[in-house]
């Protein structure tokens, strides 16, 4: 089989059967494949609770039945640094970060890359559910063909040179194949679950987990009339359009609806919430973001018009994306949008291409 042009590739090895079906792919594709195993997380600071053991002899296991080499590395210092730190920024603040979007800008297609270069390697591959597109203009970020798997939220960060020296050799598939392909192959973690959550805090509850950081501080939950409603234990536990875990029971005065998380009041630390997964309070046409990056290295003609998406998995909403100021922007979309949350990743899309993306900053009408 002839070897296409950059013929050495390390796929990062996690364990699970996204990036094991990768390295298969790659395999059969006629690369010279080794594997890399990192390690982003020191467990002596988590109780133990990251399953790094596991992930490592379930990435191990697929590598000998590969018959490569597995590479393992160590980027907790990095990954302190460069994402939780942030991380832990960003809740002081009272914002809710995404630090899957940041770790992947500095940790998988930076810490990694790099690592593989200096190991002689022409670029890099994961499991990501995304595709690229290589053109004379430049390479471009594509939508993964699975709808309900489509990673390109999450890179929206990534730079063209980033995605130059990358490969997403499951971008074309759906998980149900990928499955399939894992079992045909005999790898011990075909059926294994999908991660969810973040990494670092593993099977613990979230609020168990940042107390270890941030000290709580107790306030007061209000409705919208001021009225105390009961006490939440810490800003940073709760999230707009949060409904579970606010401890408030039936009131006689009220509705009889759920309550949810419409706004925090840092000034006071008061967290307010309304009656009614449609209220008002949670519904807003239009949203400003900051820390705006282009994949393309340019930003496009403004005003905009394309189609954005204020979490993962949603559907592509029709906005327009205009400048305010020389590092603020806005978004006005067609129809209202529900929660949207200051600190999590605004990203824009033009048909099929991830164009960028920033960090909301605030929901608004007007």
């Amino acid at each position: 089989m002839t070897r296409p042009v950059d013929t050495r590739v390390i796929v990062g090895l996690s364990g699970g059967v996204d990036s094991a079906v990768a390295a298969l792919r790659l395999l059969e594709q006629g690369f010279e494949v080794e594997g890399l195993f990192m390690k982003n997380w020191d467990e002596d600071d988590a109780d133990g609770h990251c399953p790094a053991a596991e992930d490592l002899a379930d990435a191990e296991a697929v590598a000998e039945r590969l018959g490569m080499k597995l590479h393992k590395v160590n980027f907790s210092a990095e990954y302190w640094d460069r994402v939780f730190e942030y991380f832990l920024a960003e809740y002081r603040a009272g914002r809710t970060p995404n630090p899957d979007v940041l770790c992947n800008r500095e940790i998988k297609f930076r810490a990694f890359l790099d690592y593989a270069l200096s190991l002689g390697a022409d670029g890099i591959a994961t499991g990501h559910y995304a595709r690229i597109d290589s053109t004379a203009g430049g390479v471009r970020l594509l939508k993964g063909v699975d709808d309900n798997k489509d990673q390109s939220y999450f890179l929206y960060l990534l730079t063209q040179a980033q995605l130059s020296h990358s490969r997403f050799p499951l971008g074309g598939m759906h998980k149900d194949e990928v499955r399939a392909r894992a079992r045909q192959a005999g790898f011990p973690n075909h059926a294994k679950k999908d991660s969810t959550g973040i990494c670092f805090i593993g099977e613990r509850r979230f609020n168990t987990f940042l107390k270890q950081y941030l000290p709580a501080q107790p306030g007061e939950i209000v409705d919208e009339a001021g009225h105390i409603l009961g006490e939440h234990q810490g800003l940073m536990y709760h999230t707009i359009g949060q409904r579970q875990g606010l401890g408030i029971g039936g009131r006689a005065d009220s509705s009889g609806a759920p309550w949810y998380v419409a706004d925090k009041d840092l000034e006071h630390n008061r967290l307010l919430v309304v009656q009614g997964g449609n209220h008002p309070r949670l519904l807003h046409t239009g949203l400003t973001l900051t820390r705006l990056h282009w994949i393309n290295g340019s930003a496009p003609q403004q005003p905009l018009a394309c189609s954005a998406r204020i979490r993962y998995r949603q559907s592509d909403q029709p906005c327009l994306l205009e400048p305010r100021g020389a590092q603020h922007w806005q978004v006005r979309f067609d129809s209202a949008q529900r929660a949207i949350t200051p600190g999590q990743a605004v990203v824009f899309y033009q048909g099929e291409e991830c164009l960028g993306g920033g960090t909301i900053e605030a929901g608004f009408n007007p």
